[in-house]
């Protein structure tokens, strides 16, 4: 057999599912058997990294894909470490369930909504939901609240069906240790203890201009405390808006990372922006350029310069993306391959940290910077209604050397499929250290 090619795409394992985490659903005519969501993080402290299936009492379009009502969590090997909860669907949109070491201890935590069966709410209401923090080795539950300011909240808008729970620094800490929840308009900033630090409701609900469906936290200012963006609204630790602007329509995706001269610029995909924090912008490339700016990812993806690009998908759900650098030039366009919505690009760092990356989207993994695709062997078929298929990608290094693994699941699926680039040292693995990238994993509904 021939050997693979450095960098060649390996199916490192296919992780199942226990059984007993399974449910069987009957969706359009087939019989569905899945797990549900899947989070991924070290949960008792191993090293290594475990993953947490949860599914919720509704879909998310209903408004019940927050309201989870069954967690299970079970290692590389598939081994039950815990479950609690039953029955529940698939939420359809990833939601809010974190997996995070709040106090340190090198186990991670289970931060998330769950549903109370013992309180009746329509299923836009969240007056039957409380927020909790299970401990990652045994699922029990180490804190719980229910905040008038979470349990008052009522669906509406096109905003309402995307929700997430974002781990952040907003008290200048040694490490993360708070959490923000986004509820339609409505952002609510907790701390691990489930103390409400302050909340935040923007003004905009109309589909295509309204602020981001998920929202980004990172430190723009240099104060070592987390902001939020929005895309329409920026704001600083406190809650306070450091500026509230209506930019280009269909503000879909949002970050916080370094941009130009290394300095911490918020990037937005709506008209392709990137903002300052005292909302001027550095780089905009423009209605015309970015009609529907649904995706953007920022990396160095181009060997030639040790600058970022951001990678947007500008024309809505379709395949097509522009790169562009720091100076607002458009240095490549291509079409990726299809995904069933047309969502799920991620940056992964296939070639270490220190090489220029590249971006799963589906099935392919591409090298933005010539536009060429490797397909990532062993995947089915995908199964599901039209928001399935193989896009939940989390990028982590799991098995080997400092190069990531690209993390694969289909939600309507019971396996969870890891890829490795060739060639595999295993003997070069010092241990699986959770970051941003897998506790605050941007996965596109």
């Amino acid at each position: 057999m021939e050997k693979p090619r450095r960098g060649e795409p390996l199916l490192w394992r296919q992780v199942e599912t226990p059984e007993p985490f399974l449910t069987t659903e009957r969706v359009g005519n087939e019989d569905l058997t899945y797990g549900g969501e899947i989070r991924m993080g070290d949960l008792n402290g191993d090293g290594q990294a475990e993953f947490l299936v949860y599914r919720s009492v509704d879909n998310a379009h209903d408004g019940g894909g927050m309201k989870p009502c069954f967690l299970g969590a079970f290692s590389m090997d598939g081994n039950v470490l815990w479950q609690v909860g039953a029955e529940g669907t698939q939420p359809c949109r990833p939601g809010p369930v974190a997996v995070y070491d709040l106090d340190g201890d090198g186990s991670a935590e289970v931060i998330c909504f769950f549903h109370d069966p013992t309180v009746e709410a329509a299923p836009t209401s969240m007056a039957n939901v409380v927020v909790q923090v299970r401990d990652g080795k045994t699922g029990e539950v180490k804190r719980e609240a229910r905040p008038e300011v979470l349990t008052s909240c009522e669906g509406q808008g096109p905003n309402w069906c995307h929700q997430r729970l974002l781990v952040a620094n907003l008290r200048g800490t040694n490490r993360p240790s708070d959490f923000v929840v986004k509820l339609g308009r409505r952002i609510i900033a907790l701390s691990a203890d489930l103390d409400v630090l302050w909340t935040y409701e923007s003004e905009w609900a109309e589909y295509g201009k309204c602020p981001a469906y998920i929202p980004a936290v990172g430190d723009i200012d240099g104060d070592g405390k987390d902001e939020v963006i929005g895309g329409y609204y920026l704001l600083d630790d406190d809650g306070q808006p450091l500026w509230e602007k209506q930019l280009a329509p269909h503000m879909d995706s949002v970050t916080i990372t370094a941009w130009d001269d290394g300095h911490a610029r918020a990037i937005c995909s709506g008209g392709g922006h990137v903002m300052d924090a005292q909302g001027n912008a550095v780089t905009d490339l423009g209605e015309d350029v970015v009609p529907h700016g649904q995706e953007v990812r920022v990396a160095r993806f181009l060997p030639e310069d040790d600058t970022p690009q951001m990678l947007i998908r500008y024309n809505a759900h379709t395949e097509q993306v522009l790169l562009a650098n720091t100076a607002g030039e458009v240095v490549n366009r291509f079409s990726l391959n299809p995904t069933p919505n047309n969502t799920g690009m991620e940056v992964v760092y296939w070639d270490g940290p220190d090489a220029p990356a590249r971006v799963c989207n589906g099935d392919g993994l591409w090298t933005p910077a010539v536009a060429a695709s490797a397909t990532l062997p062993g995947l089915p078929t995908p199964c599901g209604p039209h928001r399935s298929g193989w896009y939940h990608c989390i990028a982590a290094d799991v098995c080997g050397d400092t190069r990531e693994e690209v993390v694969l699941y289909n939600p309507w699926d019971r396996r969870i499929f890891i890829y490795t680039p060739a060639p595999l040292d295993a003997d070069a693995y010092a241990g699986y250290h959770p970051g941003p990238r897998q506790y605050n994993p941007r996965l596109m509904d």
